[in-house]
């Protein structure tokens, strides 16, 4: 996959660790999956606080993307759900650690509730 990082002058930069835009240019395969919550696989339950969750939530990411031949690098586009906006720059920071370098485009959104009243949920689109 080569994978090209959308920064133009002509519209809003981005505002955190996230790209405007990301480019595909050569035949991939395209990985959807569901949203990730920091859930313990060991114990199946959802503990922490904010920062604890994103951390969980990206292991949980790290070990489908290694199941299927991935890293964070494949990643081309996210969704972030949070329930607090309050907490945007405590998951923005764990978020910046995880993709460091040309990162995927990405959307966060409140939302009143999520699954096992966890408070962050991420999405991820990756390519091969």
């Amino acid at each position: 996959m080569k994978k090209r990082i959308i920064a133009i002058e002509e519209a809003p930069k981005a505002i955190g660790p996230y790209s405007q835009g990301v480019a595909i240019t050569e035949q991939t395969e395209t990985f959807y999956f569901s949203g990730a919550l920091g859930i313990d696989p060991k114990t199946g339950k959802i503990e922490g606080d904010v920062t604890q969750q994103t951390i969980q939530t990206f292991k949980n990411i790290d070990a489908l993307l290694k199941a299927n031949g991935l890293t964070a690098d494949n990643v081309v586009k996210t969704l972030v759900f949070i329930t607090d906006m309050q907490d945007f720059p405590l998951v923005n920071a764990e978020y910046s650690k995880y993709f460091p370098n040309n990162p995927p485009a990405r959307s966060c959104v409140a939302v009143k509730q999520l699954p096992l009243n966890g408070l962050v949920e991420i999405e991820i689109i990756a390519m091969k």
